[in-house]
């Protein structure tokens, strides 16, 4: 998929916003119509699979994009704050669309960028991707995606991959407090072997405070609240994309204890071309856990792998009802767990 897609598709929605932010009306309604429902839309109406690049393919533009994301983020989050929580003008219901939309481009577009950032030797990006993460109040992800996902996804190690049968909302606090507790056992091993520096925990805690105390600084305690309510929502769109993304998929245990190899079969897959565009590729998630450092334009769909019958937004929506997704997955996940 050519960069000037990526770049349009995932940008867009971030210039609507800042529009809707200094002018508020149609601008507002633009941005959550976008967020909220177009991809779904676009997805259904031309479901256009876009080929694979060449094998070896790089993207010097990638990371480009990548960086004017993490700074519309890093604009939008207390831009919005104060619009929502301060003397806007704006009506109650102009605040609660913009409250919406902003959280879902946080949380579908800003954090597949951070998840790339973290996955970058240059410690600029890697310290820009964690930035996102900690402005979303969400910083140990960048320590447990890393060193705990990727290791033990698909396993009962893992606190990022749902077993077949458990809701989200059963999910969601063992993910969050899951993945803090062992992205923190993760560094401190990590530090016994290399020792020095400040705590990455450290730095999660304190910029959390900080990320807080800049929203009370914007608009006093209701400007802390929206801060907080706007991380959470981002948080609840990237923990959906986990608990969808590994639903019910295991790797098999071997007679020496160990478990099977990651393979294509672990990730479910999404092939729509406009959500892959608009949340940068996460979609083709096999091959990213296959290849962690892979440029996102480049990643690749499995040629026999679990494959989302959705776009990955909308299975997302379906689950946040718990009832409706098992039904609607299990003749779908039968096949990947005999």
């Amino acid at each position: 998929m050519p960069m000037t897609i990526f770049a349009l598709v995932a940008l867009c929605p971030a210039a609507l916003l800042g529009l809707g932010v200094i002018w508020g009306g149609p601008w507002i309604w633009a941005g959550f119509l976008y967020m909220a429902g177009l991809a779904i839309v676009i997805d259904q109406i031309a479901p256009l699979v876009r080929g694979d690049a060449a094998e070896g393919a790089e993207f010097p533009a990638g990371d480009a994009l990548l960086v004017a994301v993490a700074a519309a983020h890093l604009v939008l989050m207390p831009a919005a704050v104060m619009t929502i929580a301060g003397p806007s003008g704006l009506s109650s219901g102009e605040r609660l669309l913009l409250f919406l939309a902003c959280g879902y481009w946080m949380g579908q577009v800003a954090h597949p960028a951070a998840h790339e950032l973290i996955h970058r030797r240059a410690r600029g990006l890697f310290r820009l991707g964690t930035g996102i993460y900690v402005t979303l109040l969400f910083g140990h992800h960048a320590s447990a995606h890393r060193l705990v996902h990727h290791r033990a996804v698909a396993t009962p190690e893992d606190p990022n991959s749902a077993p077949a049968e458990m809701g989200f909302w059963t999910f969601a606090p063992r993910a969050w407090i899951g993945s803090f507790r062992e992205g923190l056992r993760a560094e401190n091993e990590r530090r016994t072997r290399k020792p020095g520096g400040l705590h990455p925990y450290v730095v999660y805690l304190l910029g959390a405070a900080a990320s807080i105390g800049l929203g009370y600084a914007l608009c006093g305690w209701q400007g802390a609240l929206v801060w907080v309510g706007l991380a959470g929502h981002a948080q609840l769109q990237l923990l959906l994309a986990d608990y969808v993304q590994h639903y019910g998929l295991t790797r098999a245990r071997r007679p020496d204890g160990r478990f099977e190899p990651v393979s294509d079969r672990h990730s479910w897959n999404s092939p729509h071309w406009f959500s892959s565009a608009l949340m940068l590729n996460a979609p083709r998630h096999s091959d990213h856990h296959a290849h962690p450092a892979r440029p996102y334009p480049a990643l690749r769909l499995p040629a026999d792998g679990p494959m989302l019958p959705w776009p990955l937004p909308l299975a997302c929506a379906l689950a946040m009802w718990p009832r409706l997704w098992r039904r609607r997955m299990k003749p779908h996940l039968a096949r990947w767990s005999a």
